[in-house]
């Protein structure tokens, strides 16, 4: 009776099920200013599918290293019920994270969680959580994906580890998302999984979703919903561009790659986005630049040259134009 008292609230809205169906564990260890968002849009679903119907098919813990409570990152303290380490739980591990994710994972959150995927148990990321199933060394050989703002620092840690940019993944025993709204489709996916397609669709009613993203959606809006344009050469030569961030910028090759001329694509890039490719190219970069710089403990000088840019200066001085910042002054960590 108490466990139905804590884990199955009161409704009028009600979804009968078809057969009896075991409950699953599911236990969120919370990290140092993870995300609010991709918290509530996990854990609220599954209590909405318990209300629904009435019945305790998902059972939660909160979890964080001394069992305190954890500051997210808009600065709201959120109450642990206990421990991981003094943990062994049972059903679905997931790890959330947010902001500055470097760092925050530990060596023994790491070997934590390693040991019960060994045992067997199913362990995931929210948002930046993926940090932690990279320090348990498990990602390897596995589809994973993080939040879009943080893969290129992600990637700069982790070369041999590649995340994929889709809404979530659940690749056998390991499950990951981007954060966000996104926690909520892989939990709609989860208990549509489990307790069948007329409970996820009430509770995407009750999330008031008009739909259920797929699996392989990706996180963003498209290029084209970017820009604003759906001109084809135009694209592109974006996507082009974009993909060589850290190469040297050669618009002779991008014209040639595309059957155009320079003054062509010079063209598109003032008629349609009212920039050139050159000052298209290097905002890029900067936003490159300022991400690496916020979630990873690179030096300036690395950054710049991780960024295309020939020497630390020039991209200082554009740093600076840009954001009204040295990138040292913006630097977590002042390199």
């Amino acid at each position: 009776m108490v466990e139905q008292s804590r884990f199955v609230a009161k409704g009028s809205a009600h979804v009968k099920l078809a057969g009896p169906i075991e409950p699953l564990d599911v236990s969120f260890v919370l990290l140092p200013k993870f995300t609010m968002l991709a918290f509530s849009s996990a854990i609220e679903p599954l209590r909405m599918a318990n209300q629904l119907t009435q019945k305790v098919l998902f059972r939660w813990q909160v979890l964080s290293e001394d069992g305190g409570p954890v500051a997210c990152s808009n600065g709201v303290p959120v109450m642990a019920e206990g421990a991981w380490a003094k943990s062994k739980p049972e059903g679905l591990v997931l790890v959330c994270s947010g902001v500055e994710p470097e760092g925050k994972a530990s060596v023994a959150l790491g070997d934590w969680l390693r040991a019960l995927w060994r045992r067997g148990r199913v362990v995931g990321g929210l948002c930046t959580g993926a940090y932690a199933l990279a320090q348990a060394g498990i990602l390897k050989g596995h589809r994973f994906t993080m939040h879009w703002d943080n893969i290129a620092a992600f990637v700069e840690n982790h070369p041999e580890l590649t995340p994929a940019r889709q809404v979530f993944c659940i690749d056998d025993r390991v499950v990951s998302c981007a954060g966000g709204i996104a926690a909520a489709d892989l939990m709609l996916k989860l208990i549509s999984d489990r307790c069948g397609a007329k409970l996820g669709q009430e509770v995407m009613n009750m999330c008031l979703l008009t739909r259920r993203r797929d699996e392989a959606d990706h996180q963003i809006t498209s290029l084209a919903a970017r820009l604003g344009t759906r001109h084809d050469k135009l694209l592109q030569a974006a996507a082009y561009l974009e993909a060589r961030i850290e190469e040297d910028f050669d618009l002779d090759a991008c014209a040639a790659h595309l059957g155009l001329s320079r003054r062509q694509i010079e063209r598109l890039f003032s008629s349609h986005l009212n920039t050139t490719p050159v000052r298209y190219m290097n905002d890029l970069r900067l936003a490159h630049g300022r991400s690496l710089l916020a979630e990873t403990d690179m030096k300036v000088s690395e950054v710049a040259l991780a960024c295309g840019y020939a020497s630390t200066s020039h991209f200082s001085k554009s740093f600076r134009k840009k954001y009204g910042t040295s990138p040292y002054r913006f630097s977590h960590f002042g390199g």
